[in-house]
């Protein structure tokens, strides 16, 4: 299955007031190739369901607009796959419910404890291009590529901190 996925990411300031009330699912993303510095290839198990996803963005670098080609996996095939050496990252997703919009609070683990980013995804171009960052958001990182999946995968929260100083984000956690 392919379809264009329309897409803003923050850096979160604070969790939102009823996050933990809302309903969650732990993430396990294996990015391979492990060689690679930003693998767009990623094995994923999200609850009980599993995939393959392919990222690639629609026109040159703008990360707002990507093909997202996507492989159902059943547990079989995803347990024989994550075998395979690659950058690990896990984190626990929130679906929290911001004035008609759904965000996907991503609250890191492991490695990125600390670290929390906010997707939105929309159906219309219009709509994303209209969206205002939400109170609890620190930044709009979506073309900040510091921040793509691919590339965080694999580090610790050390890593990451002189850009998010940059940033002012503050450990969340």
């Amino acid at each position: 299955m392919t379809e264009i996925e329309l897409e803003k990411t923050y850096l979160a300031k604070y969790l939102p007031e009823g996050l933990k009330d809302c309903p969650s699912k732990e993430i396990k993303d294996i990015y391979v190739p492990e060689t690679e510095a930003h693998p767009s290839l990623r094995i994923r198990k999200r609850g009980d369901k599993y995939e393959i996803t392919k990222k690639v963005p629609v026109l040159g670098n703008d990360s707002s607009e990507q093909y997202e080609h996507t492989i159902i996996l059943t547990n079989e095939e995803f347990s024989a796959l994550e075998q395979v050496k690659g950058k690990v990252v896990r984190k626990i997703r929130h679906y929290y419910n911001y004035n008609g919009a759904q965000a996907e609070v991503d609250i890191f683990q492991d490695d990125l404890a600390g670290l929390v980013l906010v997707d939105f995804e929309f159906k219309k171009a219009e709509d994303k291009n209209n969206f205002e960052m939400p109170d609890f958001c620190l930044v709009d990182v979506t073309q900040d590529k510091h921040f793509a999946g691919g590339m965080i995968c694999g580090k610790e929260y050390t890593d990451l901190v002189p850009h998010l100083d940059e940033l002012g984000y503050r450990k969340i956690g």
